[in-house]
Formats: structure tokens, C-alpha cells, sequence
């Protein structure tokens, strides 16, 4: 069992004739993931990638048997083609565009509450388990498979502490890059429950960032019911009050969403915290 994703995850691309989406589908394809169609409204019954296309989510997943939709649709209408995924009954929807307007998240929320579908994302570089399946735009070259799985607010520190894990050749489960934006589907909490329940997942590492209160919450799931050891690690621990820093969550207000409060959330709940990113991969190495 992998989370998320797997060799039997059947994909469609949202956007797979524009310029990104064909992209990263081909990417996905070379990778080895089952990219089984393409939807771009108006352009039905054409073929990308050798791939068919088709105008709606609903009727590419049930000609392709589709279970997992990827978004890559300008954040004007990236709305509404998560909505369309969610209305499609698919077991997962990613959503990668970046700088979709927050009240359509807030509408996408609501719907989240009412489907069985998994949302990830948005603003986030998907989800890999390697060597089965790569449902995003992460480097698949710097995964390798083993026991580790990964969950970050943040695609570049995924890189780094893959990369780190793997010179350790330390492999990992599965990577889950759950997106910066202040309103999101997948958070902390609901990755680590996949991992917990997982079978190949044997340690865990959590890369969360200042602002909100995703990563307390997380700290406290984790110590009322994580049987697995996992390693943190907080971004952003310089940055200035009031000031955003990168990701459109990663702002403090008060004294909320701080690195020390997130990092004494870690430390109580039993989570080991890492100074960097490479110490991070050393904190798992000592776990394994």
C-alpha cells in the first residue's frame, strides 16, 4: 500500500493542451505514471500525448476509468476546474496552479466538505510515491523508493531533504507537497493519518513553515496518535512579524503562527526538531 498514489493511479490532465500541462504530463508519462486523458473544455475529441482529450472531468473519468485529476488551469478558472474534479467522484484531485483567488478556495472548501474526494494543493508540486507513480512536477530523479515518507508546505525543501535522504540512501514512501496558500485541501494532519495507515511508511518527516496553525495541530494529532517516529522542521525562523515571506500562509500576526510556537508544539509532542534541512535526513537516519 502507498499513499495517495501508485502504480494503478490513472490520471487525467486539466489543461493538458496548454503549454505547462502538456509539459509536466509528458514529464509524468516518461516517469512511468498512467496519464490516461486530458480535459480541455472545447477541444473534446482531440488527442495529446497520444492520449485522448475531452471536455469534461465527469466524462473522461468514466470513458478512462480515471480515479485522479491534476489541475494545471490559470488561476482565474482553476476555481472552478477543482470543482469540476470534485464533482467527477475521482479519489484525488491536485491542484497545482498558484494564485487561485482566495474566495474561490473558500467555495472549493465548502464543496471539500460534501465529497469523498482528496484535494492537494493548491500552489503545490503534487505528490510522488517512487517508482510507481508521480502525480506532480517534482525532479523524479532525486526520489528513491524505501520507508520514508515526506510532507511539506514547501516544493524546494522537499528537493532538499529528498536529495539528503537519498545520498543517505534512505529511500522514501511517498512525498506529499501539500501547498503554502493560506486555504488548502490536504493538511498536515490528514498526510501524517496516510502515513500512520500506510504499511511501507516506517518514519516520517514534516518540513512546516511560519504562519497559521496547521503545524500545532499536527503536533498534537501526532502526540495523541503517531505510532511511527517523526522529524520536523520550521522555515521562516528569522522572518519579521507582519512581513510575508514567500508562500501566501507563511505570515505572523502576534504571536500566532510563530517558528518558537510551532517548534515547542513539535518538542511536546515528542516530534524531534532539526536546526536545518540536512538535519533532518540525519534525525530519520538515527530513526531507522
Amino acid at each position: 500500500m502507498s499513499a495517495l498514489v501508485d502504480e494503478d493511479t490513472r490520471v487525467i490532465v486539466q489543461g493538458i493542451t496548454g503549454s505547462e500541462g502538456k509539459f509536466h504530463a509528458e514529464q509524468m508519462m516518461e516517469y512511468g505514471t498512467n496519464v490516461v486523458a486530458g480535459v480541455t473544455p472545447g477541444k473534446g475529441g482531440q488527442e495529446e500525448l497520444g492520449v485522448p482529450v475531452y471536455d469534461t472531468v465527469k466524462e473522461a473519468a468514466e470513458e478512462e476509468d480515471a480515479n485522479t485529476s491534476i489541475i494545471f488551469v490559470p488561476p482565474a478558472f482553476a476555481g472552478d476546474a477543482v470543482m469540476e474534479s470534485l464533482d467527477a467522484d475521482l479519489d484525488l484531485s491536485i491542484a497545482i496552479t498558484e494564485g487561485i483567488p482566495v474566495h474561490d478556495m473558500v467555495r472549493v472548501n465548502r464543496r471539500l466538505q460534501e465529497v469523498d474526494t482528496h484535494l492537494v494543493g493548491p500552489n503545490c508540486p503534487g505528490v510522488i510515491t517512487p517508482g510507481e507513480s508521480k502525480v506532480g512536477i517534482m525532479p523524479g530523479n532525486i526520489f528513491e523508493s524505501g520507508k520514508v515518507g515526506l510532507v511539506s508546505r514547501s516544493g524546494t525543501l522537499t528537493y532538499q531533504i529528498v536529495d539528503s535522504l537519498t545520498r543517505r540512501g534512505i529511500g522514501q514512501s511517498t512525498a506529499i507537497g501539500i501547498g503554502g496558500d493560506p486555504i488548502i485541501g490536504t493538511s498536515f494532519t490528514d498526510a501524517l493519518q496516510h502515513f500512520e495507515n500506510d504499511d511501507e511508511t516506517e518514519a516520517v518527516a514534516l518540513v512546516g513553515e511560519i504562519g497559521g496553525s496547521d503545524e500545532e495541530e499536527a503536533a498534537e494529532w501526532v502526540a495523541e496518535n503517531m505510532s511511527k517516529p517523526v522529524a520536523g522542521f520550521i522555515a521562516g525562523r528569522t522572518a519579521p512579524p507582519g512581513k510575508q515571506m514567500g508562500h501566501a500562509g507563511a505570515i505572523v500576526s502576534g504571536s500566532s503562527g510563530t517558528a518558537e510556537s510551532k517548534i515547542a508544539a513539535f518538542e511536546e509532542a515528542g516530534i524531534e526538531v532539526a536546526d536545518t534541512p540536512d538535519e533532518v535526513a540525519d534525525a530519520i537516519e538515527e530513526m531507522l
